[in-house]
């Protein structure tokens, strides 16, 4: 399966429903298939970082993503993911970005990103509250999907009365 950047939510969420298949002609190597642990990023606007956990290891990746590997030492990839999707790192990207119609930038920059490093502890917790953020969003989505619906469908009963 291949990565698209339609799999990519600018919230730093993998959107999984639509996955290309890839067939190739040849072996490719481990290295342009993501592994737990990872963390992407966009090399075009929105710059957009996402972690790659269990679920989603072994998708190949495009060129237009880079892949972090993160030393878990000294930072947790689910934290690095969320600092990356930051708007300030969004804003020095857009700021040294290359490119005049479609921005994108580099490895190089990425590489030059400087991360401030919380205790890991407080990276953990920053990662549980990221999480539940993330879902709370998700279900708020849901309800104003679900509300508009029976709005739809009371507004077609009172047209249908009013005949």
């Amino acid at each position: 399966r291949l990565l698209s950047l339609k799999n990519i939510r600018e919230d730093g969420m993998i959107d999984n429903d639509s996955f290309e298949d890839f067939i190739s002609n040849e072996d490719l190597d481990q290295h342009y298939f993501t592994k737990a642990g990872d963390v992407l990023m966009r090399l075009n606007k929105p710059f957009t970082a996402v972690y790659i956990d269990q679920e989603y290891a072994g998708l190949l990746v495009p060129s237009y993503f880079a892949i972090i590997k993160v030393d878990q030492t000294k930072a947790l990839p689910e934290y690095v993911a969320w600092y990356l999707n930051t708007t300030t790192v969004k804003r020095e990207l857009e700021r040294t970005q290359a490119g005049s119609r479609i921005p994108v930038t580099n490895q190089g920059a990425i590489r030059k990103i400087p991360i401030s490093l919380l205790p890991i502890a407080k990276q953990q917790a920053l990662v549980e509250l990221y999480r539940r953020h993330q879902r709370e969003k998700m279900l708020y989505e849901q309800l104003i999907r679900e509300k508009e619906l029976f709005f739809q469908g009371v507004a077609q009963r009172l047209l249908q009365g009013a005949e």
